[in-house]
């Protein structure tokens, strides 16, 4: 029997070698084919084709494909560039010939060859007519008609080319606003540069090297020295700086003159160095904020009992003046022990209290289940702190079959306030949200807390955000991405006119604030520049909101 299954050598050759024989032709190109493109070797990739298309072999979408891939890269090979740009032509063509609907790849690699061609028209026609073919554009597919208007200075194309991205929901990235500045600078486009700036600012939150290269050669520009609008009303620009979240007002460029722009670095209080200014922690804008308000209501009314989260949503029109809310279970349950449903009350205490005394004596509002709170009621010593909650408005218990976490995170986004959680928000709830401002907001609001050795520590948003910011006097800092873990030591642009201080009125004491429950800090400025609303809390804070009678302190 042994013998029998033994295989003979000879017999196993002569079957690998009848396997190779009958091997299909287009079976042997896509062979070959393959062995080309990981060598890159365009010569005989072309070679292939030529003779694949004189022996009649069948060619399908991804033989074409590959064909042109290569194609495209030898282009920058100038001794290649016109035989690749001639095959690449003639390959794509072929496919129509043959009837085979272009992908996505293809027409960004044919997008390519144009742009290589200088054709920058027939790249942008190409992305315009993808839609025939049922597929949509991507970043890349737009990438070599904008470039290539870019390269060429010709703005107006390469403008048409963003919009037509906008309009298909395409997003921009730093490259691409780069290169939009960049033939906007060159074209002393003002109104543009100034749109690319904010761009990327909502974008990209630190820009490379090459980046603060073109931006720096725009503040250095005659065009840059002339452009603005001195004396702006003070009290609108402090409008719009409250509307869109703080680190910019949007409202074009202010003053006139001579611009100073240097490197420089910013403390951890967020003062520059350079010249004294005050940074910010950057929140999102009045617009997104309520947006994000009604995702977060309508994700939480679909899953939770409407009834009640409907409920929840009244009950907070009527209590808005929470500077703070408070994710009780998180809290309660730090560092317990889960096997034995550990729960410690006197952990959340320290939070409420804590909260009650840096802002002003007011108090906090603590989101804990019903569950929960029925267990600490049983407990005499844990039944008379719940109860002074109670009395205080500290405390509102979600009903059985609720999920604490949409109550405390609406709360906190509907409010405008802080949210006092370690839960980093991951799970498959916050992945609904599927906002793009999501991390910013959090940045924002979030505060983190630990216990060491039973001593409560609490992690305040910070004092400023790594992100380019606009301020109220029309300068602008700009943080460069060097992939330092030193904050300290990561580099700014300071970019501020020579007369920045008689640009913009100074604002009174007197205006009134967004009453959004944004917390003071005081501000270390220099004296030469004048004191602003901060968007952050610090250790000796105090709260200018104002809007909720006072109640009992802590016992």
């Amino acid at each position: 029997m042994e013998a029998k299954q033994r295989l003979n050598p000879t017999t196993t050759m002569t079957t690998n070698k009848k396997k190779k024989t009958n091997q299909t032709p287009e079976n042997k190109f896509q062979f070959e084919l393959n062995s080309c493109s990981k060598s890159k070797n365009f010569r005989g990739a072309i070679s292939l084709y030529d003779d694949a298309v004189s022996n009649k072999t069948r060619l399908n979408q991804h033989h074409l494909n590959a064909l042109l891939y290569l194609c495209s890269n030898a282009v920058t090979n100038p001794s290649l560039k016109h035989l690749a740009l001639d095959y690449g032509f003639r390959i794509f063509n072929h496919m129509s010939s043959l009837n085979i609907t272009p992908n996505e790849a293809t027409v960004a690699t044919v997008a390519r060859l144009a742009a290589a061609n200088g054709d920058g028209d027939r790249a942008f026609e190409l992305v315009k007519d993808i839609g025939k073919y049922n597929v949509s554009p991507r970043l890349r597919t737009y990438d070599p008609a904008l470039f290539c208007f870019c390269e060429f200075l010709d703005a107006d194309k390469a403008y048409e080319v963003e919009e037509h991205m906008n309009s298909v929901g395409v997003s921009l990235e730093e490259p691409e606003i780069a290169a939009l500045l960049k033939v906007s600078v060159k074209k002393g486009r003002a109104d543009r540069v100034y749109r690319y700036l904010h761009k990327l600012r909502s974008g990209v939150r630190c820009v490379g090297e090459s980046t603060a290269t073109i931006i720096e050669e725009w503040f250095q520009s005659s065009e840059a020295r002339v452009v603005g609008e001195e004396n702006l009303d003070a009290r609108m620009v402090r409008e719009g700086v409250l509307r869109n979240g703080g680190g910019w007002h949007g409202l074009g460029w202010v003053g006139k003159g001579d611009w100073v722009v240097s490197k420089t670095s910013v403390d951890g209080d967020g003062i520059c160095c350079g010249c004294g200014e005050q940074l910010v922690c950057v929140d999102i804008d009045d617009e997104e904020m309520e947006k994000f308000a009604l995702s977060i209501a309508a994700l939480a009314v679909e899953r939770e009992v409407k009834a009640n989260f409907s409920e929840f949503q009244g009950w907070l029109e009527k209590h808005d003046c929470y500077e703070a809310i408070v994710d009780g279970a998180n809290i309660g349950l730090y560092q317990q022990n889960f096997a034995d449903g550990g729960f410690s009350i006197n952990q959340l205490d320290d939070v409420v209290k804590e909260l009650y005394n840096r802002s002003g004596k007011k108090w906090p509002l603590v989101i804990l289940h019903n569950k929960r709170v029925r267990g600490l009621m049983e407990n005499p010593s844990s039944r008379i702190l719940v109860e002074e909650w109670m009395k205080n408005g500290v405390l509102y218990t979600t009903p059985n079959g609720s999920n604490d976490d949409w109550y405390w995170l609406y709360a906190a986004i509907k409010l405008r306030c802080l949210l006092v959680t370690n839960d980093e928000m991951r799970d498959h709830i916050f992945e609904l949200i599927g906002s793009n401002f999501f991390n910013q907001w959090k940045e924002r609001h979030q505060v983190h807390y630990t216990f060491v050795k039973g001593n409560l520590k609490l992690q305040m948003p910070p004092s400023y955000s790594l992100v380019i910011q606009e301020s109220e006097k029309g300068s602008w800092h700009v943080p460069l991405a060097l992939g330092t873990s030193n904050e300290s030591s990561r580099p700014w642009l300071c970019i501020t006119r020579k007369s920045a201080d008689n640009n913009v009125a100074t604002v009174s004491n007197g205006v009134a604030t967004s009453g959004n429950g944004d917390l003071d800090q005081p501000q270390k400025l220099a004296d030469n520049v004048r004191s602003l609303d901060s968007q952050v809390i610090d250790n000796n804070s105090t709260s200018i909101t104002g809007k909720r009678k006072e109640r009992s302190e802590p016992s």
